[in-house]
């Protein structure tokens, strides 16, 4: 089966570095793309960042456009987010997820594109 497991959350302060990992199983790695996810308490889960295994398409969203860099170790079957400048906004439970939708649409932050989900991660920013 699909699994996803996502690790490097943790508590830092405003304006450090974190490094997300997303370890992917149990699929053709290159056939999908994968994307970050966040939710903060009482909020919608967000589309950060995706990235197409294949071809190295990626998407930002415009809130971490600049701060954030996402990339793949195919060897590995791993994603990572690597996220910089950190802000208390981005505080919350960052999830990878898998997609095989960017084929016919492209990469984007829809959650309804997206079909396996890891466990998440927490990432906490302090001021």
């Amino acid at each position: 089966e699909v699994q996803l497991v996502e690790s490097g959350g943790g508590l830092v302060q405003a304006g450090g570095s974190l490094r997300l990992s997303c370890a992917a199983s149990g699929f053709i790695f290159e056939d999908f793309g994968i994307g970050w996810f966040r939710q903060a308490p009482g909020k919608e889960r967000e589309g950060v960042s995706a990235i197409s295994i294949s071809d190295g398409e990626t998407y930002y969203a415009d809130s971490v456009k600049g701060r954030f860099i996402i990339s793949s170790d195919n060897a590995k079957n791993t994603v990572y987010l690597h996220m910089n400048s950190l802000k208390p906004e981005d505080t919350g439970v960052y999830y990878c997820a898998t997609t095989t939708d960017h084929w016919e649409n492209g990469l984007g932050p829809d959650p309804f594109a997206y079909d396996n989900w890891g466990q998440g991660t927490q990432v906490t920013v302090s001021s």
